[in-house]
């Protein structure tokens, strides 16, 4: 029996960890009897690689979603949206306003055209509100001795002051009531009574004029100083107190006339006012403030928001959309 040659003896060796393994022959039957075990080559290595991860998600694989850079709206834009909004209800609340107003003026201008009333002897003051602006007259004697000086007040650019005199009358029952009249404007260089002699009637004398509410303080009123003589705002209850008179106020009218004015100014007659309503009405000029306000904030609101997005938006939305 002749011995296997080389090559042979090579094929019977056994396979090697990393290769497939091959059978021997068999010495009993001499017969070549191959057997492939199919096993898979497995190389043993660890991969950096993301792709090779099987939880691997790629962004292509998402889905897209468009981005924005720089916004261009922020708080700023509520604060714009309330300005039109409120401009609005303050000019619907203007014409609210201005009816009121309207009515207000008709009802004091039909007490302004009426004959004047005599003046009754005892005065509701709850009922003075009603008789705003009625003309009366009244008869009485002037306590110049109990004068006041409001002021300094303006008229036509001059520094003076309003003169305020207690008139006092007495009833058919002998008993005696005082109330208070505003007579009108003198020059500051005309405060001292000797400078206006003609301006201090004496005797009994009848005063026509308005009958008018009392003036109302605010939180900017000064304070008057009674004790030494000075009234910066005629306190109509401060006032009646002092002088031990009625909490009614009454101005005296004139009638407009340049050069009664003039000859009054200059001889210290105090100047009456006019009779007349001089309540300002501006409600409609607020109102077409306040509507123009909020229709000009309307229009740049609406600029705002359908403002086209800037190049740089677009880029970044563009390059998102792969």
């Amino acid at each position: 029996m002749s011995k296997p040659q080389p090559f042979l003896r090579a094929l019977g060796r056994s396979a090697t960890p990393n290769g497939p393994s091959i059978a021997l022959f068999t010495r009993a039957s001499r017969t070549p009897r191959f057997q492939c075990l199919r096993q898979p080559l497995q190389r043993r290595f660890k991969s950096t690689q993301p792709a090779d991860n099987p939880d691997f998600e790629s962004i292509l694989d998402k889905p897209v979603r468009i981005m924005r850079s720089g916004k261009q709206h922020g708080p700023g834009l509520i604060i714009l949206a309330l300005i039109p909004v409120t401009a609005f209800i303050l000019g619907t609340w203007q014409v609210q306003r201005l009816a009121w107003k309207t009515t207000l003026l008709a009802s004091l201008e039909d007490r302004l055209v009426r004959p004047p009333l005599p003046l009754p002897p005892n005065i509701d003051p709850a009922a003075i509100p009603s008789f705003d602006y009625r003309r009366v007259y009244a008869t009485g004697i002037l306590r110049h001795d109990l004068e006041m000086l409001v002021g300094p007040r303006l008229h036509d650019g001059d520094d003076g002051y309003l003169v305020v005199t207690p008139l006092e009358r007495t009833d058919d029952a002998g008993k005696k009531a005082r109330i208070l009249v505003c007579r009108g404007w003198i020059r500051k260089d005309k405060a001292d009574q000797k400078t206006r002699a003609e301006g201090l009637p004496r005797g009994e004398v009848t005063v026509q004029g308005l009958l008018r509410e009392p003036w109302k303080k605010n939180m900017f009123t000064p304070v008057n100083s009674p004790a030494r003589g000075l009234w910066h705002f005629p306190d109509v209850g401060e006032m009646a107190q002092w002088t031990g008179s009625q909490a009614v106020w009454i101005e005296e009218t004139m009638r407009p006339d340049l050069l009664l004015a003039y000859d009054r100014e200059a001889k210290g007659v105090p100047i009456g006012r006019p009779a007349e309503v001089n309540i300002r009405n501006n409600h409609t000029q607020y109102i077409f403030t306040w509507y123009a306000l909020s229709a000009f904030t309307t229009v740049m609101l609406w600029m705002v928001v359908k403002k086209p997005p800037s190049n740089t938006a677009a880029r970044v939305r563009h390059s998102t959309q792969w």
